[in-house]
């Protein structure tokens, strides 16, 4: 089957790599570079076993501080967007215990086959992307957050997760970096098995891989719009007059997708989540800076060591298509840096980097058909910031539709 992917994002990428496998003929289309959109600066993180939704009950009681605070991770911009109150509403909607609980166990499902992909896909083309299987700890403040943290630990034991609560000083045992900030940590969430990656990386090796397999690649074409026909896409139209047919399509297009979507009558619940990333070169020395992935759950960051590079991402802005790269937010993380591991000195060139995350209301990505849409258009998109995560998971589901 002619299979047309449109995205060269890690979702992309993933889906065209696990349709190959079935022997499909590709074509990938996108206005970028491969993982030149929400992957290239991502939190590096792959975070399998620990995939707490953000619509979650503790919200409520966050909300007047997260929307409130100078500093905080999660900022609101009212725009005349019906989108962005939709998709705002429907997101508080969901903050509570059983869509919270439903959404869990469905990303821990979706999750588990996407560590099996990714692996199977390491094992082919052995990519050079600094992959590492270190563990991560999820570092809370005070009791009542690390309260919280049991109840999920214990949802997600009985979901198959392997999890343990460890101690400050544990916290130091597993991470030596995280010495000097062990008076401000109250427990933590450990969990062996996480890994993280450079998902740039993995983007570029995917490309490589694909096209020398001979899939066909479109970059710096945008997509514009569709033929259809008989309630089927005969093909895609792209903003240099041209056009490229197919059997079936794949739309991976991330934020773009609600846009694309509505041309097909199909309105997408995705909205960007804009984040923020620096990258740093640190000391290689023990203990100067964490080789085990962090989170620091009070500040929604999350720190991840990428070969001798720290990756340290976070925030969630919804702000609309806004790529600006304000400076205080930069320093924000910079800052949260030095809170947390303090012997990490190198600022100087932090690389700084903002991404639109394509998120929907409950965490949950949509995948597959859409009853309103074409039948065979499929939609890989909304994966909010477990792209790199579940991209796998998803390419593999989106295979196991087009067999039926």
């Amino acid at each position: 089957m002619r299979v047309c992917v449109l995205g060269a994002g890690i979702v992309g990428l993933a889906t065209a790599w696990q349709l190959l496998q079935d022997g499909h003929a590709l074509t990938v289309i996108d206005r970028a570079a491969p993982g030149a959109g929400a992957s290239g600066g991502n939190g590096a993180q792959l975070s399998y076993s620990y995939v707490q939704p953000l619509a979650d009950p503790s919200i409520w009681k966050q909300l007047p501080k997260l929307l409130l605070a100078a500093d905080s991770p999660l900022k609101l911009r009212p725009r005349l967007d019906p989108l962005q109150w939709r998709w705002g509403i429907e997101f508080m909607a969901a903050c509570n215990a059983q869509t919270s609980r439903e959404s869990t166990a469905a990303l821990l499902t979706l999750a588990a086959a996407s560590r099996l992909g990714f692996e199977a896909m390491r094992a082919e083309i052995a990519p050079d992307c600094d992959f590492s299987a270190t563990g991560k700890l999820v570092l809370y403040q005070n009791a009542q957050g690390l309260e919280g943290a049991r109840r999920q630990v214990e949802l997600q034991r009985r979901m198959g997760s392997e999890q343990t609560l460890v101690t400050p000083a544990e916290c130091v045992a597993i991470e030596p970096a995280l010495a000097g900030y062990q008076a401000r940590i109250a427990g933590a969430v450990h969990t062996p098995s996480e890994c993280a990656a450079d998902c740039l990386k993995v983007c570029l090796a995917l490309e490589q891989a694909l096209r020398a397999r001979g899939v066909r690649f479109l970059l710096g074409t945008e997509v514009q719009g569709f033929d259809i026909r008989q309630n089927r896409v005969a093909a895609v139209r792209t903003g240099d007059g041209g056009t490229v047919e197919a059997d079936a399509f794949v739309m991976a297009l991330g934020t773009a997708s609600h846009r694309l979507g509505r041309k097909l009558g199909s309105s997408l619940p995705v909205y960007p989540l804009k984040g923020y990333s620096i990258t740093l070169e640190v000391d290689e020395a023990v203990g100067a800076a964490p080789r085990v992935s962090v989170t620091d759950s009070a500040r929604k960051v999350v720190f991840a060591r990428i070969g001798s590079r720290l990756r340290v991402a976070g925030m969630a802005e919804l702000v609309g298509e806004d790529t600006r790269i304000p400076a205080d937010r930069i320093e924000t993380l910079a800052a949260a840096t030095r809170a947390v591991f303090p012997q990490i000195k190198r600022f100087d060139d932090p690389s700084p980097w903002t991404g639109m995350r394509p998120a929907t209301p409950t965490g949950l990505p949509i995948i597959g058909r859409r009853a309103a849409a074409p039948a065979n258009m499929l939609f890989n998109t909304g994966h909010g910031a477990l792209g790199f995560t579940l991209a796998f998971g998803s390419a593999q589901r989106i295979a196991e539709t087009l067999r039926a």
